[in-house]
C-alpha cells in the first residue's frame, strides 16, 4: 500500500470517530482540554490497536467478527446514543452526570467507533501487507479528526442549546443504524 492509500483508508476509519465526537462535543457546555484529549487519544488509541489486533488474529476469526461485528458496533452505538438521548431530555440538571470521555461510556465509544479498523487488519493479512504504518497512520488520523469532531460538536451545542444532546444521541444511533445497513444490504 502506498502513503496516499493509507491516509485514505485511514480518514474512512476515522468518519465514524468524527462522527461520533461530535456528538460528544455537542452535549459539553465546555470541552475541557483533558477531555478532548481523553476522548481523541482513547479512539486514536483503539483505531491503532485494532487492525493490529485483526492482522494477528487474521483467518482464524475472521468469519467469527465478519458475522458480528456490525451487529455489536451497532448495539453498542445504540446503547449510548439512547442514553445521550434520555439525558438530553432531562435538561441540564443532568447534563454533567455522565461525561462519555470517561469509564465504560468512553470504552464503549471507543471499541464501537474502532471494530471496522479490526477488520481492515485481518485484509492486511490476507493481502500480506505489514500493518505497522498502517496502524500507526490509522491512529494518529483517527486521534486528529476526533479532536477537530469534539471541537465542531461543541460550537453547534452551543448554537443549539441544552437540548442538542438529543441531537448528539440520534447522531450516534443513525451511525449505528449506517453500519448496520452496509452489512446487511
Amino acid at each position: 500500500m502506498t502513503l496516499l492509500e493509507i491516509f485514505v483508508l485511514a480518514l474512512a476509519l476515522a468518519m465514524d470517530a468524527f462522527s461520533v465526537a461530535v456528538g460528544v462535543g455537542a452535549t459539553r457546555r465546555d470541552v475541557s482540554p483533558g477531555a478532548l484529549l481523553r476522548l481523541s487519544f482513547s479512539f486514536g488509541l483503539f483505531q491503532f490497536f485494532m487492525p493490529l489486533l485483526g492482522w494477528a488474529g487474521g483467518a482464524t476469526v475472521s468469519d467469527l467478527v465478519g458475522e458480528y461485528d456490525h451487529w455489536v458496533a451497532f448495539g453498542l452505538l445504540v446503547i449510548v446514543g439512547g442514553k445521550m438521548i434520555h439525558e438530553g431530555l432531562r435538561g441540564e440538571a443532568h447534563e454533567r452526570l455522565n461525561d462519555p470521555t470517561r469509564g465504560v461510556t468512553l470504552l464503549i465509544l471507543s471499541v464501537a467507533t474502532s471494530i471496522d479498523a479490526l477488520a481492515v487488519g485481518m485484509s492486511l493479512a490476507f493481502l500480506k501487507t505489514p500493518v505497522f504504518i498502517p496502524s500507526v497512520v490509522i491512529g494518529v488520523v483517527a486521534f486528529t479528526m476526533t479532536a477537530a469532531g469534539v471541537l465542531l460538536g461543541e460550537r453547534v451545542g452551543r448554537l443549539f442549546g441544552e437540548r442538542v444532546g438529543v441531537v448528539g444521541g440520534g447522531i450516534l444511533i443513525a451511525i449505528g443504524l449506517r453500519i448496520l445497513w452496509t452489512h446487511l444490504a
